[in-house]
């Protein structure tokens, strides 16, 4: 692994990630309050260190798959970059 999974990406696609994980998060049965505790992690983080895939790596894979059909398109690519950075194989790619 190398410090690519480590590094921030622009402010524009950190928060592109927030918008559409809290757009996910959202979607969810909060009865017990688990999406808003979610939703208010990922609102209270800056963009630093790995933090854009620290909220990305809070889904299993099928809801990485919801959230990379609402990126734009540079976004789901800094993601992939760190994603097979970070070990992933291009066949393991959620999107």
């Amino acid at each position: 692994m190398t410090k690519l999974y480590y590094e921030a990406p622009s402010d524009e696609c950190f928060e592109d990630m927030k918008k559409c994980a809290i757009e996910i998060w959202s979607g969810y049965d909060d009865q017990y309050g688990y999406a808003t505790e979610k939703i208010n992690q990922i609102k209270d983080i800056g963009n630093i260190k790995d933090n854009f895939m620290y909220i990305l790596a809070m889904f299993d894979i099928f809801n990485q798959q919801k959230v990379g059909y609402l990126l734009s398109e540079n976004t789901k690519e800094e993601a992939r970059k760190r994603m097979l950075d970070g070990g992933m194989t291009l066949s393991e790619l959620p999107f």
